[in-house]
């Protein structure tokens, strides 16, 4: 049987032991005074190792330095070589190199503010910050490949001589630093949709200095110079096609939608299948980054259960993180379901 009354005459102490374990990062317990119908326990609960994930957005920040400034070497390169040779394929390039010289300050930027803590102001800290990074370099690289696709097509129909010599070469140098850096940042895009994106970034510009090279190498024992056009068209669209999906997942985690791997019906279908739970209402999941997911939900819990109110929330949290990797939760256990009992989800609306 679970009970709540003889932790009532604690509710002052119970709520400062719930603020200093929220402080430290702790799994809190917070029990609440109330009548029958009111009768709640709340949980809020935190992923740990938050040591561990600031030396390492450190450690990427020192990697984002040497991106920017090999990226930008290599802008530079391209750019006078692009209007030394009169290669369209080549100022192209340099334009989408530029893009990346913002795009990883922008990155960076990014990493650092998810580095600073919350605040009053600020509950959350920074960690937005690495999903609007992504949302503004997916934008920009939109813009740019309708800007790639204008010149293409201009350039196609007059095609201009082109420097080859100097095309090739200025194309292999920007090559070999694209390797570089995606060398650097190997590793750190799969579960961070900033970096994911600024690597789009990067690997859209390896993808060009490729088609810069081999444009050279068949203008110069071809002589057919629309095919400079006809590179910049297939650079624009490799752009477009990964900027769009950037895009579309920041937009996904602005607009708070639940992550693709934890719907609210699935999460609910099996927390439900645990032994204590009977129901779940008012059920809220987003995402505060690409990597860092949270719900908050009321539980109805078996008014028989012989399990102790913080074991019943040890045992969700554990499923939740397992099975949907959510580690920011705030649970509400109740007895008696409250007035939203019925509804999985918040249907207010605005006033």
């Amino acid at each position: 049987m679970l009970r709540f009354g003889h932790v009532f005459s604690f509710g002052t102490t119970a709520c400062a032991y719930y603020f200093f374990w929220f402080r430290h990062n702790g799994v809190c317990l917070l029990l609440l005074k109330g009548d029958a119908l009111h009768n709640h326990s709340h949980d809020h609960h935190h992923p740990p190792g938050k040591a561990d994930a600031h030396s390492h957005q450190t450690h990427l920040q020192k990697k984002f330095k040497f991106a920017v400034f090999v990226t930008f070497c290599v802008f530079l390169g391209e750019l006078i070589g692009g209007i030394w040779s009169g290669s369209l394929a080549l100022l192209s390039d340099a334009v989408h190199v530029l893009s990346d010289v913002a795009s990883l300050l922008i990155s960076w930027l990014a990493i650092y503010l998810s580095t600073r803590p919350a605040t009053s102001s600020r509950t959350y800290g920074y960690h937005r910050a690495e999903v609007f990074a992504a949302f503004v370099n997916g934008v920009s690289l939109i813009a740019i490949s309708c800007w790639i696709f204008y010149e293409a097509y201009q350039r196609y129909m007059s095609p201009t001589e082109i420097k080859v010599t100097g095309m090739f070469i200025v194309a292999c140098l920007g090559f070999v630093g694209n390797l570089i850096i995606l060398w650097k940042l190997h590793g750190e895009s799969p579960g961070n949709l900033n970096v994911r994106s600024a690597m789009l970034h990067v690997i859209g510009d390896t993808l060009s200095s490729v088609a810069v090279v081999v444009g050279g190498a068949i203008i110069f024992w071809t002589g057919w110079y629309p095919i400079d056009a006809i590179l910049s068209f297939l650079i624009g669209g490799i752009i477009l096609f990964g900027a769009v999906n950037v895009t579309k997942e920041a937009v996904h985690i602005l607009l708070e939608n639940s992550p693709k791997n934890a719907d609210a019906d699935t999460v609910a279908t099996h927390l439900r299948s645990l032994e204590p739970v009977k129901d779940i209402h008012d059920l809220h999941i987003w995402s505060l980054c690409s990597n860092y997911c949270a719900l908050s939900a009321h539980v109805v819990v078996d008014e028989n259960t012989t399990l102790a109110p913080d074991r019943i929330l040890e045992e969700i949290n554990a499923e939740l993180q397992s099975h949907f990797g959510i580690s920011h939760t705030t649970l509400q256990l109740e007895q008696v379901a409250c007035e939203q009992a019925g509804n999985l989800l918040c249907n207010a609306q605005h006033s």
